[in-house]
């Protein structure tokens, strides 16, 4: 998984496989998201994200007990 943030733009792309996307479906205005074949999901677009509050990112790291 990769996230990337196009500060010129306000959009970030979450990148989560390397499948072939065949598919992709408008949430929201702002949110897309791409499908494989096999239904798993893609990738996720967020348009205007910092302006809706998608980014920047609240990254948590926890340790395993």
């Amino acid at each position: 998984m990769r996230t990337t943030y196009y500060n010129e733009d306000d959009i970030m792309v979450t990148h989560l496989s390397d499948k072939p996307i065949v598919r992709e479906v408008s949430q929201d205005w702002n949110t897309h998201i791409s499908y494989a074949e096999d239904g798993t999901t893609v990738e996720v677009v967020v348009l205007d994200a910092r302006s809706s509050g998608a980014y920047p990112l609240a990254v948590e790291h926890a340790l395993v007990a």
